[in-house]
């Protein structure tokens, strides 16, 4: 509840800036990184909250597949509708920004403490546990000797840049290699959907032949999606689209099968938050490291409004499909591992 309330407030900051121009570069990184601890610390609290549906259920993969797929379909529609209206907003002349922005920052504060009701009044019980510097102690070396654990780690982490750095590059890949810019919204919008409607074909599949081979065909997908936009330029907006869907159902696996995967290695009697909370500094990393995608970019010559960047082409289209093909890889190596996990 307390990282749900700074979240509610980072984001009111975040939309809210002050009105003096002086200082608006720190008021940004100081809200961005309150919003991204908070909620990394909501991310934890409620993965490892769902973690333990396994543990409590005769059928443990059904029941955490079914659970993801909701969560992150739920997720998906929010990030839709966040994408979409603060672009609206934006189209009100200047007085009525800042006050339709107010009612934003509200609705969204609204919505998360309606989410948070919800979750503790309806959801199992919390099981809690010490937190005691033994406790700690024991927390990591549990970690430490859970081998499935350790090799799930670079999959996920290589996965995790190969899906960041596409979001970091997409809008210029849009604007300058495809000249498309007057589409962007449809691009994203295409994507989104169709990992909202692959979610359920992933979860079955997955139910069918387990979580890590269908995550692995994910892989595959997205690798043929991402690998085509190589051949593709200026005027080409019919073959993006197609790109846009079939990588959007890849996302559907990313998605929602590597926390189930995470959940099956985990043991009875360990505290799953540990687990998740390295979990989400891989994440959180992968993105610091997608940042670093223009200031690469930019050394090696290429420039936002100007067509025919060689260096962009293969930051967006090929740089992805390599990440994604050693976490391919990894995953295929370890997946013994998993299994024996899980079983």
């Amino acid at each position: 509840m307390i990282a749900a309330l700074g979240l509610a407030v980072a984001f009111a900051g975040l939309w809210l800036p002050p009105v003096a121009t002086t200082y608006l570069a720190l008021w940004l990184a100081v809200m961005l990184i309150l919003t991204y601890t908070a909620h990394s610390m909501l991310n934890i609290a409620y993965l490892s909250w769902g973690a333990k549906l396994q543990h409590s259920e005769p059928h443990k993969s059904g029941v955490l597949l079914g659970a993801a797929a909701w969560r992150e379909g739920a997720g998906l529609v929010g990030v839709i509708i966040a994408s979409i209206a603060p672009s609206i907003i934006m189209l009100k002349p200047r007085p009525q920004i800042a006050w339709a922005m107010g009612w934003y920052s509200l609705s969204f504060s609204v919505l998360l403490m309606i989410a948070m009701f919800t979750l503790l009044r309806l959801s199992p019980k919390w099981q809690s546990s010490s937190g005691s510097h033994s406790k700690l102690r024991h927390n990591w070396s549990a970690i430490k000797a859970n081998q499935a654990f350790r090799k799930l780690l670079l999959p996920y982490f290589f996965n995790a840049v190969s899906v960041a750095i596409p979001a970091t590059l997409v809008i210029f890949f849009i604007h300058d290699r495809l000249q498309a810019a007057s589409k962007t919204a449809l691009f994203l919008a295409s994507y989104f959907i169709a990992a909202t409607i692959g979610l359920p074909v992933w979860v079955g599949l997955a139910k069918k032949i387990g979580v890590a081979p269908s995550w692995g065909i994910g892989m595959v997908l997205a690798i043929l999606a991402f690998s085509s936009t190589a051949w593709l330029g200026a005027g080409d907006s019919n073959k993006y689209m197609i790109v846009c869907i079939v990588a959007g159902l890849a996302l559907g696996a990313d998605l929602a099968l590597p926390p189930v995967l995470l959940a099956q290695v985990i043991g009875l009697n360990e505290t799953a938050a540990s687990y998740y909370g390295v979990w989400t500094l891989l994440g959180k990393l992968a993105l610091a490291l997608s940042g670093l995608g223009l200031p690469i970019l930019a050394y090696f010559g290429y420039q936002p409004g100007l067509a025919g960047s060689a260096a962009l082409t293969l930051a967006y289209a090929i740089v992805p499909c390599v990440c994604k093909g050693m976490a391919l890889i990894l995953l295929v190596r370890s997946y013994s591992s998993y299994r024996k996990a899980a079983s």
